[in-house]
């Protein structure tokens, strides 16, 4: 099992604001009651969120209905294919009595697959065209650009590989952008990705595809973060099936598939997005400035009203239905919980989640998000994008927590970039490093990573391209004996192992891996609207005569080793057994693993003594091996003999060991069997300070 984590309530530090994060829950709790009429059962609130079932296009048995939630419109036309795209009366939606729904009823005739539509929405003083909100199919016209609802009513696909996530394993994340995931020029597909790109990553040793850009967005280059239709899964790489067949297939080779959900704002266009739907800036959104994040030009929605949760909530559970996915990463978690978005503000000290800038609908809804999910799928996992720390966010919702499963350690990337960018490697330490990679909550779990997608965008480099630059264009061949190159390729294999090692889940971004060179750029008008920076260039991966195949081979190695461990499973944290800012060398132990790292530009140590439990110790895994990019200077499979020396008037047990300059190495132990005594002989040797047999 994962390891345990403390009861939120036994923080000294919360003490002060039990009864606020209390009645927070409380809050979720009456919310819930509301929703469902059932008090203290948040697993009803699974059977209410099921709005995707009673909204939007269906195919009964008698034919066609449609339902649309907008209080302001005073009429609502269905116009496509079916009709000419003209208004008539046989297309025209009707106002239920005494309700805020439109509906439209046709018969089987009235529409057919394939066949494209919008709404045309009236209000009082205007009317506009409109993507029904809760369109399971959006297609973009390549002529005129504009996006158009599909009916599709294909054959029901069949599911061939049934899965459960196991939630005691800790996820090894590999997180992918299906467009830019083929080598080619241009838009990857849901096939491509599914033929090409899953095999790598079950090779590569990660059991967890993140999946980005799902959810239908107007702009490519937004990353998909600027969602304009929720329940549909984007056009632009295929269709619903194969995106479908993608899911079913990572099943069926043992990989859980979870998918950013971005619920904390909406794109701002109007007519195939959400933004005046009805004629009102307040449908879904707050009203006047509060509606609007000025610093992503985009909608904010308005947690407290019924119908937004109930389009949200069944948003969720939608994407667990329809498409199978294990989970979610919900993206921009801060941006949510606060008023003021947690733009400029540096979260200090505990009081500033309790001082009234914490939007409190938002957070009543991330709790009952999870509620819905764990509910639906109780082996589901998520993850909360949440640079602020707020207490409770990991926090089971039994402890009064919001119920995540894991958090975004966000701050672990930020200091890999700020060390080797901003300081000197003679100036690095080592401590401050220690405490980067294990500073979180005890009531918490975390996924760490080196870098994510957001660190090599636009405006941005990559790890390695942050180290290496320009270098990388003419001196990544192998024996090029490059000083950036070496720094570079060291150093990016240290990080990675050191963030593993320390982690709770582990996340890469999709070639990261393999060092991917240069940065992430969009077609745009800036760029003459090229896809150059726009793919993977996964050949570089494949070229022996590269070290980026050196690093990728690496980075393979390392997960296969510290998965057959059961290191993250268990219930053991990573202990610091010596750390030096002089001689920049780090160790420490995760279960039976040790971990040596010698951040050093120029100085080796040989004999460098570690003070370790009994046990006998063997070499499992270097940075410097030759086939990982390296020198060469361990020797493989060798075993390293337990020592004594004398500390504090104790005799300990020691190893010693070679630890060359920028070289991290991998240490097994296997402990001696319970309740054996040490022979006299080893006792003999450890009073002679001899080493041991």
């Amino acid at each position: 099992m994962p390891a345990p984590r403390a009861r939120l309530s036994d923080d000294p530090w919360l003490a002060p604001y039990a009864d606020l994060i209390e009645s927070r829950a409380n809050r979720a709790r009456g919310v819930a009651a509301r929703l469902t009429g059932r008090a203290g059962d948040f697993a009803a609130l699974a059977d209410f969120a099921s709005a995707h079932e009673f909204y939007g296009l269906h195919r009964t048995t008698e034919g066609w209905v449609f339902r649309e939630w907008a209080p302001h419109a005073t009429e609502i036309w269905l116009v496509g294919d079916f009709n000419g795209w003209e208004r008539t009366l046989a297309y025209r939606a009707e106002r239920l009595p005494g309700r805020d729904v439109f509906e439209w009823k046709g018969p089987p005739e009235a529409m057919a697959h394939g066949q494209f539509w919008h709404l045309e929405v009236c209000w009082d003083g205007g009317r506009g065209e409109r993507i029904p909100a809760y369109a399971r199919r959006v297609v973009q016209d390549p002529r005129t650009g504009l996006f158009a609802a599909q009916v599709w009513q294909p054959e029901p696909y069949v599911w061939r590989h049934p899965f459960a996530r196991d939630p005691a394993k800790a996820p090894l994340i590999y997180e992918a952008h299906v467009g830019m995931a083929q080598e080619r020029e241009g838009v990857g597909t849901y096939a491509e990705f599914a033929e090409n790109i899953l095999p790598r990553v079950k090779q590569a040793g990660y059991d967890t595809l993140q999946l980005m850009g799902i959810m239908e967005h107007p702009y490519y280059g937004s990353f998909g973060y600027h969602v304009s239709s929720f329940f549909a899964a984007s056009s632009r790489f295929g269709t619903p099936e194969e995106l479908k067949a993608l899911v079913d297939k990572a099943h069926g080779m043992g990989l859980a598939v979870i998918m950013d959900i971005v619920h904390s704002h909406a794109v701002k266009n109007e007519r195939d997005g959400l933004s005046l739907f009805d004629g009102t800036p307040y449908q879904y959104f707050h009203d006047g400035s509060r509606g609007w994040h000025d610093a992503w030009d985009s909608r904010c929605f308005d947690y407290g009203k019924t119908d937004v949760l109930h389009f949200l909530l069944s948003n969720c559970r939608f994407w667990l239905d329809e498409y199978r996915f294990d989970g979610f990463r919900f993206d921009g978690v801060t941006s949510m919980l606060y008023l003021h978005h947690g733009l400029g503000v540096d979260f200090s000290n505990y009081g500033m989640y309790f001082d009234g800038s914490v939007d409190e609908d938002a957070h009543t809804y991330l709790t009952l998000a999870n509620a819905v999910i764990h509910t639906v799928r109780p082996d589901a996992l998520t993850i909360a994008e949440d640079v602020s720390g707020m207490p409770g966010i990991g926090a089971p919702l039994s402890e009064n927590g919001v119920g995540f499963d894991y958090r975004m350690a966000m701050g672990i990337p930020e200091c890999w970039f700020k060390l080797v960018r901003d300081i000197r490697d003679e100036d690095w330490s080592v401590g401050f490093l220690w405490h980067e990679l294990t500073n979180r909550r005890a009531d918490e779990r975390t996924v760490s990573y080196v870098e994510s997608h957001d660190q090599a965008l636009v405006g941005g480099k990559s790890f390695i391209f942050q180290m290496i630059d320009k270098e990388m264009y003419g001196a990544m061949h192998v024996g090029s004996d490059n000083l950036y190159v070496n720094r570079g390729i060291a150093l990016h294999k240290m990080a990675r192992l050191a963030t593993l090692g320390c982690c709770c889940a582990y996340l890469n971004f999709m070639g990261n891996e393999f060092g991917h060179p240069e940065w992430i750029d969009f077609p745009r008008e800036g760029n003459g609207n090229s896809y150059h920076h726009a793919r993977r260039q996964w050949s570089l991966r494949d070229d022996p005569k590269l070290y980026f195949k050196a690093l990728g081979d690496f980075d393979e190695a390392m997960l296969h080793l510290v998965r057959a461990e059961g290191i993250l499973d268990g219930d053991d944290c990573p202990r610091r057994i010596f750390a030096s800012d002089d001689d920049k060398v780090l160790a420490f132990m995760r279960g039976d693993l040790l971990f040596v790292f010698n951040f050093h530009g120029e100085l080796s140590f040989a004999d460098y003594p570690l003070i370790v439990p009994p046990g006998a110790y063997a070499h499992a895994l270097d940075t410097d091996a030759a086939p990982f990019g390296g020198f060469g200077r361990i020797r493989q499979g060798q075993d390293y003999p337990l020592t004594a020396i004398e500390r504090a008037n104790e005799v300990c047990f020691a190893i010693r060991v070679y630890a060359p300059a920028r070289t991290a190495l991998v240490i097994r132990r296997t402990p001696p069997a319970p309740g054996a005594a040490l022979p006299p002989e080893t006792l003999h040797r450890l009073a002679a300070k001899e080493p041991l047999p």
